[in-house]
């Protein structure tokens, strides 16, 4: 399967600082545990409501760190034998678009395949699967496909692949062998929000069976004031950041509460109709919204992804 092409320039450089990272999160919201191993700095997808047009505001261009052996050691150092560790590199990047020329997977997946108590989790919006098929799957190695309805694909989402590319690419590689998951975030209202994300969870089920599904996460649209003002400064039109929203105790602005509950609660009906053994999370919520999607507040979200992701891999 083929996808947008970046044919911009690259900058290969050597990496000084850490690859891999936990998550900041935040301490007023529920955060996973997640850890970032960061390969490549910016994505060249360009989804207007993108968080990283502020983080590279001032330091623009893509950067590759090609010391991958570096990475691996340091990768071997911090991993403990006691410990699960979820591991993704889609926070700086999309962990695809630019494999056609970076060569990264040949050397990452092998080397992430054989330890058993780590996911790698590969977040993408593109359907490049030509080299994930050239390699050895692993239940442990998981694609997950962002998703949203075409409308906002194809208005939002500049070059990123269509609705039923990235369905195509989940369904193969679930097939292949790999893990699979989908994120529903950012989750965006718009006129027709209902029925479009109706219509993308029943797409989901009919491509891949709920127990192929290491998880799904819901997140709603949130951004900094600054990025509000880059997106106006652009002039592209992406009029979703005038919705009503309030800023968080994270600074971020979002989704007024009952606007959020009800876009979760919404999604995650979709969901139960198909199925209701599938692991479904909230990205980044407050403890009061947990309550009221979902009934209840995890005791510790990490604990809770660990222990799905050990039982999906086993």
């Amino acid at each position: 399967m083929s996808c947008y092409t970046y044919n911009g320039e690259l900058q290969f450089l050597h990496y000084k600082g850490s690859f891999l990272k936990p998550c900041p999160g935040t301490k007023y919201y529920l955060c996973c545990g997640y850890y970032f191993l960061n390969l490549i700095q910016n994505c060249p997808l360009d989804c207007y409501y993108c968080v990283l047009q502020e983080y590279f505001a001032n330091n623009p261009g893509i950067k590759v760190f090609v010391n991958l052996k570096e990475m691996k050691k340091e990768v071997e150092k911090k991993i403990k034998k006691n410990k699960f560790y979820r591991i993704g590199t889609g926070e700086l990047t999309d962990s695809l678009a630019l494999e056609g020329r970076v060569n990264f997977l040949p050397k990452i997946i092998p080397f992430f395949r054989k330890k058993e108590n780590v996911i790698l989790e590969l977040k993408t919006k593109v359907s490049y699967l030509t080299p994930l098929l050239k390699l050895t799957p692993s239940k442990n190695i998981v694609i997950s496909f962002s998703l949203a309805p075409p409308f906002i694909i194809t208005n939002y989402e500049k070059h990123t692949s269509p609705l039923s590319s990235r369905l195509l690419g989940a369904s193969i590689c679930a097939k292949y062998g790999y893990g699979v998951g989908f994120h529903f975030d950012p989750i965006i209202r718009y006129q027709n929000w209902e029925k479009d994300y109706q219509t993308v969870v029943k797409m989901v089920f009919k491509h891949v069976p709920p127990e192929k599904i290491i998880w799904i996460s819901l997140g709603g649209l949130r951004f900094h004031l600054r990025l509000k003002k880059i997106i106006e400064k652009r002039g592209v039109k992406f009029p979703m950041i005038y919705d009503e929203f309030v800023r968080g105790k994270d600074n971020k602005f979002r989704y007024f509460k009952p606007i959020r509950v009800e876009l979760y609660k919404k999604i995650l009906s979709y969901i139960h109709h198909h199925s209701t053994d599938v692991f479904v999370y909230l990205c980044m919520e407050s403890d009061s919204v947990w309550r009221e999607v979902f009934g209840y507040v995890p005791y510790n979200l990490s604990e809770e992804m660990d222990k799905r992701a050990q039982k999906f891999i086993s």
